[in-house]
């Protein structure tokens, strides 16, 4: 059965079920890191995005750094405290063993009335990590486990009172790491979309998962059939901040021959591999962050005439995420060219495997 066929019945599903228009956007992503390396994150993702520092907070589970900036969802860089980790089983792969506690852990979404949307989904058989939605005096919040395909979690938060107010009354506060002071910076705007890779076999049941638990739909696919790899949009509106799913074609076989997609997954398992914001004066903002000491994987490829200009940074040392920087021209009424989304895989490949 084809995956247009497929998306359609999670939507009537979704429907039926009373989900429909409970789940809102994007409101915050948790990169969890390295106690030893949580400041180093902060101060990166602070030094080459738009985001400032809003609160910083410790309670008794996590270290918390909220990154913001206006119009974006935000940016969460945590550490565990306490507990077991449960993305354990899935970071313990060639190049992610070093740092078993770091990846982007969970994509928080916003729901209306949270303890509905979890009383409906338990229902459905949906299982999240706790055996009820956790609640303190700032917010409802539940997420799922580590999915056996993206190695991602969905969260879900409710706010009671101000939007995106984490600090709840059993946290501390503590002092805020200071933003750099680059012109350049205020260029870089909002989170426009991240990428998960994950394996062949897994790419339509990774996204039918996702939708499932949110209110996303399958758009369109991009198929780069020389590198084996093939890149899945899924949106809400074309305004809203995009998942994309990106998988081979065909199966991994070896490193050699599957391609920079496959390759990737089999040395870093599934996660998500970056982060895209929107850029404005692209060109200029390239080449200050270059100055201030940016690797990239590839120059910055695209014109105005095809309608958008992107690149990719080296992956960081500190989450494993590569930054991709973003800009579409007025009148490009699409999501992404072809001859980009080839470019920017082939560049992939360039990612160091030892």
């Amino acid at each position: 059965m084809s995956l247009e066929t497929e998306a359609e019945r999670v939507r009537a599903r979704r429907k039926a079920a009373g989900l429909e228009g409970l789940v809102r956007g994007l409101e915050f992503a948790v990169i969890n890191v390295q106690p030893e390396l949580q400041a180093d994150a902060a101060e990166e993702l602070l030094r080459t995005t738009g985001h400032f520092c809003r609160q910083a907070y410790e309670d008794e589970d996590h270290r918390d750094f909220v990154l913001s900036t206006p119009g974006s969802a935000d940016l969460v860089v945590r550490s565990r405290r306490r507990g077991k980790n449960p993305f354990g089983g899935v970071n313990s792969r060639r190049l992610t063993a070093r740092l078993p506690d770091t990846r982007l852990e969970t994509f928080v979404f916003l729901v209306e009335d949270l303890p509905r949307y979890a009383a409906i989904q338990r229902g459905r058989g949906i299982k999240f990590l706790t055996p009820r939605v956790v609640e303190n005096d700032k917010y409802f919040f539940i997420q799922t486990p580590p999915s056996a395909y993206t190695g991602n979690s969905t969260g879900f938060v409710q706010w009671k009172g101000a939007a995106r107010d984490f600090l709840h009354s059993g946290a501390r506060e503590l002092p805020r790491p200071v933003k750099p002071d680059l012109p350049y910076l205020k260029n870089i705007g909002c989170l426009d979309h991240a990428a998960t890779r994950v394996t062949a076999e897994n790419r339509d049941r990774a996204m039918l998962e996702f939708m499932d638990l949110t209110g996303y739909n399958f758009e369109f696919a991009v198929y780069v059939e020389e590198l084996n790899s093939i890149t899945n949009v899924t949106r809400v509106t074309e305004t809203d901040f995009a998942l994309v799913f990106t998988s081979g074609i065909k199966p991994f076989v070896d490193e050699a021959s599957s391609g920079p997609t496959e390759k990737f997954v089999h040395l870093y398992g599934a996660r998500t591999h970056h982060l895209a914001f929107d850029t404005e004066n692209i060109e200029d903002t390239f080449a200050a962050l270059a100055r201030d000491g940016m690797k990239y994987l590839i120059e910055l490829v695209g014109s105005e005439q095809e309608g958008l200009k992107q690149t990719f940074t080296v992956p960081s040392r500190n989450t494993f995420l590569v930054n991709e920087y973003i800009h579409r021209y007025g009148d490009f009424d699409g999501f992404f060219t072809r001859s980009n989304v080839t470019a920017l895989t082939r560049a992939s490949g360039n990612i160091p495997n030892d």
